[in-house]
């Protein structure tokens, strides 16, 4: 596995790795995606000995103070192969030097939320309200 930041997208290729995981959301509009991956602070990948993408992790940040991991998505037929915790810790060691390293999960009571807060306190992480924080957003219509 071969961990490396990208900032060149193929559309169908990252659609593909974003529908893997059920983000229909992004995945629906490939170039809108590869937009939003350009625009990203920075994209790390994993990839296999073949190229092929295995696993994706891009970051929200000013560069100094704040980075947010905004997606971590790893190819299902992939997990459990610490994929996932390779491009979460390259991502950590780039932004040491930020006071604020965050990121948002689905809670803990939806189906993968029990398995995904338990990886991220295998990693160090903290919840919000361990850390004395709280984080909101803004209810949108989805439709």
């Amino acid at each position: 596995m071969f961990i490396a930041e990208e900032d060149v997208f193929d559309p169908e290729e990252v659609r593909r790795l974003y529908g893997s995981v059920g983000w229909e959301g992004y995945a629906h509009d490939a170039d809108r995606l590869v937009r939003g991956l350009r625009n990203s602070h920075l994209v790390v990948t994993a990839r296999d000995g073949s190229g092929a993408l295995l696993g994706l992790a891009r970051t929200i940040s000013d560069g100094e103070h704040i980075a947010y991991v905004q997606d971590l998505l790893v190819d299902p037929a992939h997990h459990r192969k610490g994929i996932g915790r390779a491009l979460v810790e390259h991502l950590a060691r780039r932004y040491a030097h930020c006071r604020f390293f965050l990121l948002s999960t689905d809670h803990e009571s939806t189906p993968d939320g029990e398995r995904n807060h338990a990886f991220y306190r295998s990693l160090g992480f903290l919840s919000y309200e361990e850390k004395g924080m709280s984080g909101f957003g803004l209810p949108l219509n989805r439709s």
